[in-house]
């Protein structure tokens, strides 16, 4: 299926009802499943959010299975939602994803939006500079992509009438150990989706006037 083939399965709503729609919720209908079939829509609209040097490093783990979401209740530190949710998606960042930049480069060639030498360039190029990078600097990058990705997950979610909730909240460590997963991959966020069974909360947000400055910060 296309990615315009796709867009037209999402439910059109105006974008601004989306965002403001947005809760963050934690009491979810058990009842409510989404279909593989569905979730992999969701996912694949999500992960056409942007990504330094487009290398695209979230992996998604989703857990639907009952049994799994009661082994990662205790290491979410008992957060309802897990058990309730129709699932839980763990965003991994894969510290080694700059290996699939041939790839990836390779599509942009196939599909003409650049030639094969321009592309060769920056594979080696983002090959070599990632691959020297420290390991810290590499997990703040792909952070930083989880985020991006997650936040668009959400909202995509919320345009196909479900519900979310990012949880930070988790231990990294006991939930690499429990479902087995590989030195190359950190545990960046846990999005719980479902269908609310309370509604969340109205979004307040600070007033503009203490977020945002123009052209220099205030002094204090």
């Amino acid at each position: 299926m296309s990615v315009s083939q796709l867009s037209q399965t999402v439910e059109q709503q105006p974008f601004f009802n989306v965002i403001q729609e947005r809760r963050s919720v934690r009491s979810y209908d058990p009842e409510v499943k989404i279909s593989r079939e569905e979730m992999n829509e969701i996912l694949q609209q999500a992960a056409l959010a942007p990504s330094a040097a487009n290398l695209q490093p979230w992996r998604f783990l989703v857990i639907d299975s009952q049994e799994l979401k009661q082994k990662l209740y205790p290491i979410a530190f008992n957060q309802q939602q897990v058990i309730e949710a129709s699932a839980v998606i763990a965003v991994l960042g894969d510290l080694e994803g700059y290996k699939l930049a041939e790839k990836i480069y390779g599509m942009a060639v196939d599909a003409g939006y650049m030639p094969a030498d321009t592309a060769q360039s920056f594979v080696e190029r983002y090959q070599t500079m990632f691959a020297s990078m420290p390991s810290e600097t590499v997990l703040q990058k792909i952070s930083i992509d989880g985020g991006l990705v997650s936040m668009q997950l959400m909202l995509v979610a919320r345009a196909k009438g479900y519900d979310t909730v990012p949880m930070g909240g988790f231990d990294h460590a006991k939930f690499a150990e429990a479902f087995d997963i590989p030195e190359r991959y950190a545990p960046i966020m846990l999005i719980a989706i479902g269908k609310a069974a309370n509604p969340g909360h109205p979004t307040l947000r600070l007033p503009m006037e203490d977020v945002t400055f123009f052209n220099e910060m205030p002094k204090a």
